[in-house]
């Protein structure tokens, strides 16, 4: 079983910044594509950004040049630096994983940390 904690959300003013993780860990033989979904109040859930395990990255139109998604693979650990956020940016933000187990892809989610950003 594999398990995502994310952390760092939270309450912050507009134009502020905030700093998401999320730690990954059980049993298994890589982490391929980790990613970051957010899910506003009566909204769909929708992909924020991207990362392989090789370092390339995509983002979503609303968070490119504001947001920045990286991972360390020693620590199994993706992050999103976000910054000049702005009240739309509300929502609770979801770690997303692939990973490699044995011979199965499976796909895991975190239990999701709220951002709010005040106006």
């Amino acid at each position: 079983q594999v398990q995502l904690v994310e952390s760092g959300g939270g309450l912050v003013q507009a134009g502020g910044s905030l700093r998401l993780s999320c730690a990954a860990s059980g049993r298994f033989l890589r982490i391929n594509i980790m990613a970051w979904y957010r899910q506003a109040p009566g909204k769909q859930r929708e992909l924020v950004a991207t990362i392989t395990s090789g370092g390339s990255t995509n983002y979503a139109d609303f968070v490119k040049g504001r947001f920045t998604i990286s991972r360390d693979n020693t620590k199994n650990t993706v992050y999103l630096q976000m910054n000049s956020l702005k009240p739309e940016d509300t929502a609770v933000y979801y770690c997303n994983a692939e990973v490699s187990i044995y011979l199965a892809i499976n796909n895991y989610w975190g239990q999701g940390t709220q951002v709010t950003v005040s106006s």
